[in-house]
C-alpha cells in the first residue's frame, strides 16, 4: 500500500465541476492500494502517515505530525501510484488490486482516518481534479 503525502495549506477534489471533497491545513494523501494489500497493511500506514513529522515545529525543523498540529486530511484514490514504470514508456498496472478490493481497502482506510482527524475523501474510480496549495513544497512517498 502506498501514500503520496502531501503538506498543504489546501486541497480539495471535483467530480464533474461538483466540489466532492476539501481540507485546510494538514495533509492530501493520495493512496494507492497493490494486490495482496489488507486491513493490516492500512492500518500500518495509517498510523505512519498520522505520525510522519512533516510540520514545523517553532525552529522550524520538521519534528511535528498532523496529529501534532490538528492537521485534516483529503484521502484521493490513486492507482497509478501502483504502476510499474521499470521498463519502457507506458506504465503496467500488474500490480494494483483490483478495484473492488482496492475501493474497499480505501473506504476502510478513510474510516480508521475519520476516528483520529478530520477526514474529507475523493470519489473512488471516478476522473477527478484535484487542486492544492501545497505547503513548502513538501511530499513524500510512504509504502508498507
Amino acid at each position: 500500500m502506498i501514500a503520496l503525502i502531501q503538506r498543504v495549506r489546501s486541497a480539495s477534489v471535483t467530480v464533474s465541476d461538483n466540489m466532492v471533497g476539501q481540507t485546510g491545513p494538514g495533509l492530501l494523501v493520495l493512496l494507492g492500494v497493490q494486490k495482496g494489500d489488507s486491513e493490516e497493511k492500512a492500518d500500518r500506514l495509517l498510523k505512519k502517515v498520522l505520525n510522519y513529522r512533516v510540520f514545523s515545529d517553532p525552529e522550524g525543523r520538521m519534528n511535528l505530525s498532523l496529529m501534532d498540529v490538528g492537521g485534516e486530511m483529503l484521502v484521493v484514490s490513486q492507482f497509478t501510484l501502483a504502476a510499474d514504470t521499470r521498463k519502457g514508456t507506458r506504465p503496467g498496472f500488474s500490480t494494483a488490486a483490483a478495484p473492488a478490493d482496492a475501493e474497499l481497502l480505501y473506504d476502510y482506510f478513510s474510516a480508521q482516518a475519520a476516528q483520529k482527524v478530520t477526514v474529507a475523501t475523493g470519489q473512488f474510480g471516478a476522473d477527478m481534479q484535484v487542486s492544492l496549495v501545497n505547503d513548502g513544497p513538501v511530499t513524500f512517498w510512504l509504502e508498507v
